[in-house]
């Protein structure tokens, strides 16, 4: 299999999952209407299903302000994901072409709920010994493996002038 399609085949798994994922939460936790509310449902001492519309970025970063931030971080979004793809088709490495299937999936998974309710949809709530870390979703996971899969390839590789 071509490291392309290896790339792409990652995008399109972290897409779909992301989006069949989000949609079963929306109606497992009854969300009523985009944006709405739902219910919470302690599922473990540390985690947590919950409903949580996230306007801004990482963190809620730049939740605060207009509508206008809602499709410029989309917008940015598309335009990384297309460098990334430019990126994906250049590699000839394994991993490399993984982590930026994973990235460029979890990215475009939460372009569409942007553009579809006007922030993106979190679910997932882990705590433990008194930390509490932001809700995210099946896409944000993406995202994390995907960059953690570039880190490993940049930290370990020994490869001379390798993309």
């Amino acid at each position: 299999m071509s490291r392309a399609v290896l790339g792409l085949v990652a995008a399109a798994v972290v897409f779909a999952a992301d989006q069949v994922s989000k949609e079963w939460m929306l109606d497992y936790l009854a969300v009523q209407g985009p944006l709405g509310r739902g219910r919470f449902v302690p599922v473990t001492d540390f985690f947590n299903l919950v409903v949580v519309w996230n306007r801004g970025v990482s963190f809620g970063l730049f939740a605060g302000h207009d509508d206008m931030v809602r499709w410029a971080l989309s917008g940015l979004a598309v335009a990384v994901s297309v460098v990334l793809a430019v990126w994906l088709f250049r590699t000839r490495v394994g991993l490399v072409a993984l982590g930026l299937g994973c990235v460029i999936g979890g990215a475009i998974g939460n372009v569409v709920d942007r553009v579809r309710f006007g922030a993106v949809f979190d679910f997932l709530d882990f705590h433990a010994l008194g930390y509490h870390w932001p809700a995210f979703n099946v896409a944000d996971s993406g995202i994390f493996v995907g960059v953690a899969a570039l880190l490993l390839d940049g930290l370990f590789s020994r490869r001379e002038g390798h993309t």
